[in-house]
């Protein structure tokens, strides 16, 4: 992207969010093995999705990292390339992102940022996509979200309603929260997108419509040069809920690739070739008169299922899950059992 670069007349930096654990994946992601340091075998290569996000933005000028303490280290010898940011508390995208653009334009100056999810699974237009919606993000001086055009209707996504469709990028009419089967269906037929997580701004841009949000309290503890007052005087939140779904100044990008964001086991049967019985499987296993399963496994364990459908098998060090595969959205209450009898 190095003339397009040039055009936007400063710097692209590409900011990696890696602070999430990726809890619906359990047994794989653990809290010392974050979703995004898995390879998961045939899905991702032999690179973990971090590897892979970090190679995906290496047109950016800079790379930077944005991961929480316990993992740094790990960030740093996986990823040497990208700088880190080191986010004061754990308190979901939206102070992560605050904090990070703060951090960036005193560390950078003047840049256009490009945000994006270190475990999600992207393949074909990216730097294209990118290069629409950095320009859209300096010519608007507003934030601007990548729209995934559906390919089912998901009830596990939020979608975004643009004002239309023909624009390189779009006025947001508003965003959508996760819907019921019905409503996503027809959210598909309206011509809604997936929220896919990914987004691009300016760090003025960004912190300015912060100023008007929850968030409020971080910046101005951030420009008082002092983070851990600001995280402590916000709440866990998203960006979506904190600054996107209430500013006015938000745009959309049609996304021109394949995307998915890999959130829970089901979602491997979309990203892996399947069987002649519709079983997808990572890692060693033996199936007998078994249809419609996933079933993954570590490279010391192996799994033989017999006469089952529909299942999730997925056994990883000394644990072992196994759930409906329409039920898969439903690991995150196993996870938050375990968290307390810490056991995650």
């Amino acid at each position: 992207m190095a003339g397009n670069t040039d055009a936007l007349d400063r710097p692209v930096v590409a900011l990696v969010m890696a602070g999430g654990t990726g809890t619906r994946l359990y047994p794989a992601s653990r809290s010392d093995r974050p979703k995004q340091f898995l390879s998961l075998g045939g899905v991702s290569g032999d690179d973990s999705l971090l590897q892979q996000t970090v190679s995906r933005v290496g047109f950016a000028d800079e790379v930077y990292v944005s991961t929480g303490a316990d993992h740094a280290e790990r960030v740093r010898r996986d990823v040497p390339e990208a700088g880190v940011l080191v986010e004061p508390a754990a308190k979901d995208t939206g102070p992560a992102l605050v904090y990070a653009a703060h951090r960036i334009r005193e560390q950078v100056g003047e840049c256009v940022l490009l945000c994006v999810p270190s475990d999600h699974l992207v393949a074909g237009a990216f730097e294209s996509a990118a290069e629409t919606a950095l320009r859209g993000a300096v010519e608007t001086e507003g934030l601007v979200a990548f729209g995934v055009e559906p390919s089912r209707p998901a009830t596990g996504y939020g979608y975004i309603e643009p004002t239309d469709t023909e624009s390189e990028w779009a006025e947001i009419e508003q965003f959508r929260e996760k819907p019921d089967a019905e409503t996503a269906r027809r959210f598909v037929e309206q011509g809604f997108y997936w929220n896919a997580g990914l987004f691009a701004w300016t760090p003025e841009s960004l912190l300015r419509e912060a100023r008007d949000s929850p968030l409020a309290p971080l910046v101005e503890a951030l420009d008082e040069s002092d983070p851990e007052r600001g995280f402590r005087a916000v709440e866990a939140v998203s960006i979506d809920y904190a600054v996107m779904e209430r500013t006015d100044d938000a745009y959309v990008v049609p996304a021109d690739f394949e995307w998915d964001d890999v959130g829970a086991w089901d979602a491997i049967e979309r990203v892996v070739e399947r069987d002649d019985d519709g079983n997808a499987v990572l890692g060693d296993a033996l199936l007998l008169d078994a249809e419609d399963n996933v079933v993954a496994a570590d490279e010391e364990t192996h799994v033989s299922t017999v006469g089952v459908e529909g299942l999730v098998v997925a056994a990883y060090d000394d644990r072992v899950l196994v759930v409906p595969k329409d039920d898969a959205q439903r690991v995150r209450e196993v996870v938050a059992k375990l968290r307390e009898r810490g056991l995650f």
